[in-house]
């Protein structure tokens, strides 16, 4: 079971990002893209058989899993546990305890 999962409201631990916060977008292994985070300039070339101009954009780029914890309910990073509750397994914050959306 992962316990960061798209749609997830993460925050940034470490890194040039820390303490910014963003919505998971992908989940990919080890690698986790979130909406606003990790944020690179790429240089495009223009393409008229696309009808794109070319220049500088900026493109959101995966960040490593261990850089990111989940936010509980008062805007604090927190951990993930898992336990089994009514024979299944469900996602809570360490925190508040709270739980997850199955």
């Amino acid at each position: 079971m992962q316990k960061i999962r798209k749609g997830d409201q993460v925050i940034a631990i470490t890194g040039k990002d820390k303490g910014k916060q963003g919505v998971v977008l992908a989940v990919a292994g080890e690698k986790i893209t979130v909406e606003g985070l990790n944020l690179v300039t790429k240089h495009v070339k223009p393409n008229p058989m696309k009808g794109t101009a070319g220049g500088r954009e900026s493109k959101t780029m995966p960040i490593d899993r261990s850089n990111l914890a989940l936010l509980d309910a008062n805007g604090k990073p927190s951990r993930v546990g898992i336990r089994v509750e009514n024979g299944e397994k469900v996602r809570f914050l360490k925190t508040t305890g709270a739980v997850l959306s199955v």
